[in-house]
C-alpha cells in the first residue's frame, strides 16, 4: 500500500501505455471516462476490454477513489459497448479479475465483455459427494 492507503499503481503496465498512446489498440469506443478495445487474445467471438481513464489498480480502488462521473461514465461505456456489439438480445458476460488468485494479469482495473456464443458456466460445479 502507498502512504495514501491506495495500492501502488504501475505506470508501465500495458493499459497505462495504451491510454498514453504508446501501444496501439483496436478501439471500439472512447470517451472522457473510458476506453474500450478488442482483446488481442479473444476468448469468445466478442471479447472487448473496457478500462477507465485513470490510475486505478482494482475495482475497490476505482469505486473508492474515482469521481462519481467517472464511475457512471465507465459503466455506461460497458453497456454501450455491449449494445454496439449486438450482445443485448442473446446476452453477454462482464468479468473482472481482482488480484492474483482471480487471475488479474494487468494491474489496472478493467472489465472483459464476452459474447457472441453460448458461454456456459463461469465456474465449474464441484464433483458430487
Amino acid at each position: 500500500m502507498s502512504t495514501s492507503g491506495r495500492p501502488p499503481y504501475d505506470d508501465a503496465n500495458i493499459f497505462a501505455r495504451i491510454l498514453r498512446g504508446e501501444i496501439p489498440c483496436d478501439r471500439v469506443a472512447e470517451d472522457a471516462h473510458a476506453l474500450a478495445f478488442h482483446d488481442i487474445n479473444p476468448q469468445a467471438p466478442v471479447h472487448v476490454l473496457v478500462i477507465p481513464k485513470g490510475r486505478y489498480v482494482s475495482s475497490a480502488d476505482f469505486h473508492a477513489t474515482a469521481p462519481d462521473a467517472a464511475i457512471a461514465g465507465f459503466w455506461r461505456m460497458v453497456a454501450a459497448v455491449a449494445k454496439s456489439q449486438g450482445l443485448e438480445e442473446a446476452g453477454y458476460r462482464v468479468l473482472s479479475n481482482m488480484g492474483p488468485d482471480a487471475g488479474q494479469e494487468v494491474p489496472h482495473f478493467h472489465v472483459h465483455i464476452f459474447g457472441g456464443r453460448r458461454l456456459g458456466r463461469m465456474i465449474a460445479q464441484p464433483p458430487a459427494g
